[in-house]
């Protein structure tokens, strides 16, 4: 059953959270009672050493995984009663994807990079067309739009996928260690448009990092350590 989120209400609401991986005959706990909410317009860091369960905790709240128990909403849609059919149109419509390595296809021109998902909507080709150009305006590469992956820096390249992430106006972003392939400085300018997309545009990010440099820039820092969340820590209002 789909519920729609109040207006006051977080977008992402978890309660009493499980998840666990089978390895063999034995069963492996990553994640274990996780409740938490993320506000509409906050920017939150999942910080936690290798294995404590961070980037499964994230592609639980993108709909890339489900959990074993527990209830995940986001924007008010109970996301794991979705059958899998309507999850791929919820998915695609209503969560951005930012990656360690960008993830962007290689024969494919920057604008047709971030065109791409607009492919699965009802827009029309010059809407789409408009959607796109906005997207790369807005991350600094309306100069780019007819270089390939291969002919644009890493921090370009990750400017380029966070345009893609963006194209679909998404409920939120979801990011996975998005600076760990950069150098310092590119990773600043992804993090300082990071930022400025949460701050001037209010939108909701998650991002999965082990940099503290990268989890200073959120406005709060979840720890989780074994599967738990250890403790939080509030960085600006």
């Amino acid at each position: 059953m789909m519920k729609q989120a109040g207006p006051n209400s977080p977008i992402v609401q978890i309660r009493d959270l499980n998840k666990s991986y089978r390895r063999g005959d034995q069963l492996i706990p990553v994640l274990r009672n996780i409740s938490l909410d993320v506000n509409s317009g906050e920017f939150l860091a999942l910080m936690g050493p290798s294995g404590s369960g961070k980037t499964t905790l994230l592609n639980l709240i993108a709909g890339i995984d489900a959990p074993d128990s527990g209830f995940l909403r986001i924007g008010g849609v109970d996301i794991q009663d979705l059958p899998d059919a309507q999850l791929s149109g919820w998915r695609a419509s209503h969560v951005g994807f930012i990656f360690q390595f960008y993830n962007l296809i290689p024969v494919l021109t920057a604008f047709e990079n971030v065109h791409l998902p607009l492919l699965l909507t009802s827009l029309q080709r010059v809407e789409r067309r408009e959607h796109a150009l906005a997207a790369l305006d807005a991350v600094g590469l309306s100069d780019r739009l007819d270089h390939y992956p291969s002919q644009l820096s890493g921090g370009q390249q990750q400017r380029v996928a966070i345009a893609r992430a963006l194209v679909t106006d998404p409920l939120i972003l979801v990011a996975d260690e998005p600076t760990g392939d950069l150098d310092k400085e590119s990773a600043a300018d992804v993090l300082d448009l990071l930022v400025k997309l949460n701050e001037a545009f209010s939108k909701t990010i998650i991002m999965v990092t082990h940099d503290p440099r990268a989890a200073a820039c959120s406005r709060r820092i979840l720890y989780l350590d074994k599967g738990v969340l250890a403790h939080s820590l509030t960085n600006r209002s």
